[in-house]
């Protein structure tokens, strides 16, 4: 193995291609001299991932974990290549060079670690190496116990002229080495010197790359925070009023802070929150997700089930944004006071290890004062009225959206950024983006990259249910995680089709999914129908299929399924306009269970990042199954889905034992996590039946036979 070496100047050139460095060809070469360049220049490197549409934006990676490049290495003829990939920070003046491995197929492989967050670029360059050629022909040469005098003294030049290239010790010990080639020693002794692994290394580093390949872009990676890998979110409406007893905090709520049970229209407030943290943190929890805390409109206010008539004290929707009480700046005195929500977000993170993520969205209601002081970021009818939002044949009389091009478009911009500005100053790191594909593509670059470079820390979710190539566009523009399909993902080839969609490049270089079996949009027809067995299925699929994923609760863990009317997938009574009173004790819901698999997720590294998923075969299409492991093989998670909600569904199960280190006949241990189940199988053929009113799951952990307690078949 090569060592790893800080790159000189001399690595260091321009991407320009016509400096024979890339992949130039005659076309591009305007002179004899280049052209002999670029004659000598014999390796081919293409076929380079991660990249992300030639290194326009850059792909993705995250704190603490390493980055795997791989790339097509090639060149004409027989003789041996060598290969490095290069990298540095982009504030870096030098690079770090690490050789790459050679895989199959003229494919190759290196890895390097990303640990510190913001911009890394890398390249690759590549040569044609003659002693490793020369090395490689030796040992056939000596395999065919052929006599070598001539080949040890073409060794022992091309060892000499390292040694010109090398200085200090290095220098001496090449000049040591070609001596002793040249010696005429006994056959058996000059062997051990042109095969010592100590002159391979010294011989790669001091190789002669005058006629080296470079790629021809220094591709960027962005890295972000280990949670924009792994994370588990949970969405609640901050007024609903809750039956969790209120639990004694940093500072206990007064009588100030709670809701008034005379009041015709009584809420919940910021503290009624931070009373529900240790039932969050307790289901496993890392992120509370809040809708718009801001102040509301009352102009056009929607009433139940979207009713265009509110009666008086209807709340209206959090979406429809600003009042007298202020704008997109403000929370909603309903809720509390500024002080109060800063107080959440603190107590959440260092009491319980909870961010609290906040919703942008840029839209306003008519009482918001950016239409009063601002009516040129609105579009406006031919009467002068500004227009309301529109999704025909809906209408949202309550909310104006802002109209991006507007001629005063860098004044609007920079009031939009001010926004998550502000909010990063009151202690929030995550932002939930309501609607990201309805403003322009130029803004969200823009504004991203802005907050990004400011705040690296600060992680954005794309609530991007919209066309592939849309949602593609906005994480290659710099969202950390996106909304997916996943909740209308139901049969196992829809699941399997669009996992190996989002788990490969050139995908998985740029686009985090965040799977959400319901939100408040959305009820699908699998939960309005499927019972109990539905709702565990859908979790267990949602959290071990993607390492990020979040639920909309308490309707969830409550089984919440009755849609608003047959064929719609809006909640009946939506929690989106009225408060709701919601009785979460542990009886009956799915608390437990939703408690077991977000441990699982954090006890077992595999699940944490989505690159290990592997789907094995199962002989009956109503079972899914597939595995995630850790890079070392140390962890191995097996997971066993039966998709029908009704009857129980058994099969026979092909496990690919060669992703998982075990030999055909070997014996490996599962241990059930759901039920604590232990079983011990054999090789890759097993059978499996799941009852789905028992469990309609296994999420087993796979261990080695004398890894961990014997059991019984």
């Amino acid at each position: 193995m090569a060592r790893e070496r800080k790159a000189t100047a001399k690595d260091t050139v321009s991407g320009d291609p016509g400096d024979g460095r890339g992949t130039a060809t005659v076309a591009h070469i305007g002179n004899h001299r280049k052209l002999g360049d670029a004659l000598l220049r014999r390796v081919v490197i293409e076929g380079v991932t991660p990249e992300v549409d030639e290194g326009r934006f850059p792909a993705k990676a995250t704190l603490g974990e390493d980055l795997i490049v791989e790339a097509d290495i090639f060149t004409d003829g027989t003789d041996m290549i060598s290969a490095d990939l290069m990298y540095r920070r982009v504030t870096d003046a030098g690079w770090t060079a690490i050789p790459l491995e050679p895989l199959v197929n003229d494919r190759w492989r290196a890895r390097f670690p990303v640990d510190d967050l913001g911009v890394y670029e890398y390249t690759i360059e590549a040569w044609i190496d003659p002693f490793l050629t020369w090395r490689r022909d030796l040992q056939k040469w000596l395999d065919a116990r052929q006599k070598l005098p001539v080949e040890f003294q073409i060794g022992a030049a091309l060892v000499q002229a390292a040694a010109g290239r090398a200085s200090g010790r290095d220098g001496v010990a090449l000049h040591k080495a070609a001596e002793r080639l040249a010696s005429g020693d006994t056959q058996a002794a000059l062997v051990r010197v042109a095969l010592k692994l100590e002159l391979l290394e010294l011989m790669r580093e001091y190789a002669d790359r005058t006629y080296s390949t470079r790629y021809e872009r220094e591709v960027p990676v962005q890295v972000d925070p280990a949670e924009a890998r792994f994370s588990t979110w949970y969405e609640m409406f901050p007024r609903s009023l809750w039956s969790v007893p209120a639990v004694r905090t940093r500072r206990a709520a007064t009588a100030g802070d709670r809701p008034d049970p005379t009041s015709a229209s009584p809420q919940a407030r910021f503290a009624d929150v931070e009373a529900r943290l240790p039932y969050v943190a307790k289901m496993g929890f890392d992120v509370l997700y809040l809708p718009p805390v801001h102040p509301i409109g009352r102009a056009h206010r929607k009433g139940p089930d979207n009713s265009p008539a509110a009666k008086p004290g209807d709340p209206g929707s959090p979406w429809a944004i600003g009042s007298e009480e202020g704008g997109h700046k403000a929370v909603d005195p309903a809720l509390g006071t500024l002080e109060d929500f800063r107080r959440l977000v603190t107590i959440a993170r260092d009491e319980y290890s909870i961010e609290v993520a906040l919703d942008i969205a840029y839209q306003c209601s008519p009482a918001h004062p950016y239409v009063r002081e601002h009516p040129e970021w609105f579009r406006h009818r031919p009467d002068g009225s500004i227009r309301h939002a529109e999704n025909p044949p809906k209408k949202y009389e309550d909310i104006y959206p802002f109209d991006f091009q507007t001629e005063d478009w860098r004044a609007l911009w920079q009031e939009m950024k001010s926004i998550v500005d502000f909010w990063i100053e009151q202690g929030v790191r995550i932002f939930r983006i309501d609607n990201p594909h309805t403003k322009p593509f130029a803004f969200w670059e823009w504004m991203l990259g802005e907050i990004r470079r400011e705040h690296p820390k600060v992680i954005f979710l794309a609530e991007a249910f919209t066309r592939p190539r849309v949602m593609y566009r906005l994480a290659k523009l710099g969202f950390t995680q996106s909304y997916t399909y996943f909740a209308w993902r139901n049969h196992k080839a829809e699941l399997t089709d669009y996992l190996m969609e989002l788990t490969s490049p050139p995908v998985r270089d740029f686009f985090r999914p965040n799977f959400w079996p319901n939100t408040p949009d959305i009820l699908t027809e699998s939960l309005q129908n499927g019972g109990r067995p539905s709702f565990i299925t859908r979790l267990i699929l949602a959290a071990t299929l993607s390492s990020s994923y979040g639920i909309y609760g308490p309707v969830f863990e409550l089984m919440e399924h009755q849609p608003r009317e047959p064929g719609s997938e809006e909640y009946f009574h939506s929690e989106k306009y009225e408060v709701k009173r919601w009785e979460v004790g542990p009886e009956g819901g799915l608390h437990e269970v939703i408690a077991i698999v977000n441990r699982t997720r954090h006890e077992n590294r595999a699940l944490q990042g989505n690159r290990g998923l592997r789907f094995h075969s199962v002989d009956n299409p109503q079972i899914i199954a597939y595995s995630k492991c850790s890079d070392d093989l140390s962890n191995i998670v097996l997971v066993v889905v039966n998709l029908d909600h009704q009857y129980t569904q058994s099969g026979w199960l092909e496990v690919a034992l060669d992703g998982w280190g075990l030999g055909q006949d070997e014996p490996y241990q599962l241990h059930d996590l759901l039920t604590d189940a232990h079983y011990t199988w054999r090789g890759p053929r097993n059978y499996v039946s799941l009852d789905p009113n028992v469990m309609p799951a296994h999420i087993f952990v796979v261990r080695h036979r004398g890894d961990g307690p014997e059991a019984p078949r």
